[in-house]
């Protein structure tokens, strides 16, 4: 796998978590992190999608369910301890600090 490769996952895991941090209920389905992941330049297929979801369920920063074509992922408090830089999940880019 490419250096660029690699850095787009991780970059496309944080922006999942990011934007399944800004929910309510800290969930939401493949077919809409994908126009969330194409703001950010990445655009990719949905099976693609599904291959990072998988990877942070695998992680433990989200629960991942399939429901029809899609599936939904909800951030769990790994994921959110993530993002509030509490810890650091390997293979997920890190969020960068507020305050820099």
């Amino acid at each position: 796998m490419s250096d660029f490769e690699t850095r787009l996952k991780l970059e496309a895991r944080l922006v999942i978590l990011k934007a399944l941090g800004e929910q309510p209920n800290g969930t939401l389905s493949s077919s809409l992190l994908e126009p969330e992941l194409q703001l950010f330049g990445i655009d990719r297929t949905r099976a693609w999608i599904h291959m990072q979801i998988r990877h942070l369920a695998d992680l433990g920063a989200v629960k991942a369910s399939e429901q029809g074509t899609v599936l939904v992922a909800t951030l769990t408090t790994l994921g959110r301890d993530h993002l509030a830089r509490r810890i650091r999940l390997e293979g997920v880019k890190p969020p960068s600090d507020p305050e820099a």
